[in-house]
């Protein structure tokens, strides 16, 4: 829990833990095996049907048509983090041999991404394109499995009525400045709605 004074109110941002990135209408559909953890989509595969990763990417290429088809590894240690392509080399020593590991992809299928941006021809830039999309829904879901999505409350100070409660922003530092702006809008309609009044008041007089 993290509070702030700001510009007469306080701000009190916390962790929120009922979002789901996953549920969204994602361009990429995410396929992951654990055997503690439930990541990625929804799917019926099942790891038990399968020998290798191998044989898990050319099982989702035959079926799929994927225009783009990008490895997942989960790193657990302490907490969550999940990327596209391995972790060895951004950990510390040991650490990406034994608390990282693949645990899935993530893929768009050809038929989806011309539906999707209204394409005839999947070129290499335009793969670039979806590539590009891909690496950042996975980012997201980092966001969510690493719990740094949260909400914001605000409150006049020595008050506890709460004037603003949001949530599902994504960063922390983003929070706070959404909630910063949210003051800021919240003054500036305050003072707008005084010099009203007192217009009001003058006319009236």
């Amino acid at each position: 829990m993290n509070k702030e004074n700001y510009k007469g109110y306080t701000i009190e941002i916390i962790q929120d833990d009922l979002t789901d990135s996953r549920e969204w209408d994602n361009l990429g559909t995410m396929i992951c095996f654990h055997n503690r953890y439930n990541l990625g989509d929804k799917h019926e595969l099942k790891s038990e049907n399968f020998n290798s990763w191998d044989e898990v990417e050319s099982y989702i290429k035959k079926e799929y048509d994927p225009a783009v088809i990008l490895p997942l590894y989960l790193y657990d240690h302490s907490g969550l983090r999940i990327k596209v392509g391995s972790f060895s080399g951004l950990l510390p020593q040991g650490h990406a041999e034994f608390d990282s590991g693949m645990v899935g992809f993530i893929f768009v299928s050809k038929e989806k991404a011309r539906k999707e941006y209204g394409w005839k021809l999947i070129t290499k830039s335009r793969i670039e394109k979806l590539t590009e999309h891909l690496i950042n829904e996975v980012g997201v879901y980092d966001q969510d499995i690493s719990g740094d999505v949260w909400k914001y409350s605000i409150t006049k100070e020595d008050d506890p009525e709460i004037y603003e409660v949001l949530g599902g922003l994504y960063g922390y530092d983003y929070a706070m400045q959404e909630a910063k702006n949210t003051i800021d809008a919240m003054i500036k309609n305050e003072q707008k709605n005084n010099g009203i009044q007192q217009e009001l008041e003058f006319i009236t007089v």
